[in-house]
């Protein structure tokens, strides 16, 4: 999305292209930009549910860890071995969502440092500039200020974009909330 938004924007600013024809990919651009902020919100929640999965299979682990304890106390070998293979289990299922975490951290990273490239380049677009060059950071700062107020002026935007965020947190949830069940069901063996 970011190579072929830097390609159209140098194209709009090709001084062979029609003042229609450049507003037009303004418009469209700046749309781009709007879906690239709310694809940064996915990444958040991808993140926040990551994390999550990850405290619950930590505390699956400490639990059979502990439960292995018990049972090696009281010597019940049957016990400690079906709770070593379930410590080994949650043990890898916790280190995948560990590397997986860190993939979407990085990720998140980078998308926001697209996105505010982005940002800075169809700000100095609208102001009819070429899109590189500049004082990088102070563009930036302000190309975020101007697409924020944008976006504050429309509320019709704002409240789109909020309840689609709501909406993405509720699939994601019931989401989980299946897997959760399915889980428990395979679990008890149903």
């Amino acid at each position: 999305m970011f190579e072929g938004f830097r390609e159209s924007l140098a194209h709009l600013m090709d001084r062979r292209t029609t003042p229609e024809a450049r507003r037009s990919g303004l418009v469209a651009m700046r749309q781009t930009l709007v879906q690239a902020r709310m694809g940064l919100d996915d990444l958040r929640a991808g993140i926040s549910a990551t994390r999550q999965r990850l405290e619950a299979e930590q505390r699956e682990l400490e639990t059979v860890r502990r439960r292995k304890g018990l049972a090696a106390g009281i010597d019940d070998q049957e016990t400690v071995r079906i709770a070593s293979e379930y410590e080994t289990r949650h043990d890898e299922r916790a280190e995948v969502l560990r590397q997986k975490l860190a993939a979407q951290e990085a990720e998140l990273h980078l998308v926001e440092r697209e996105v505010a490239a982005m940002t800075a380049d169809l700000k100095r677009a609208n102001a009819g500039m070429a899109p590189e060059g500049g004082d990088r950071a102070s563009i930036d700062a302000a190309a975020r200020r101007d697409v924020d107020e944008m976006l504050g002026a429309r509320d019709d935007v704002a409240s789109e974009i909020d309840a689609l965020g709501r909406a993405n947190a509720r699939n994601a949830r019931s989401a989980d909330a299946e897997r959760q069940l399915a889980e428990l069901k395979r679990r008890m063996g149903k």
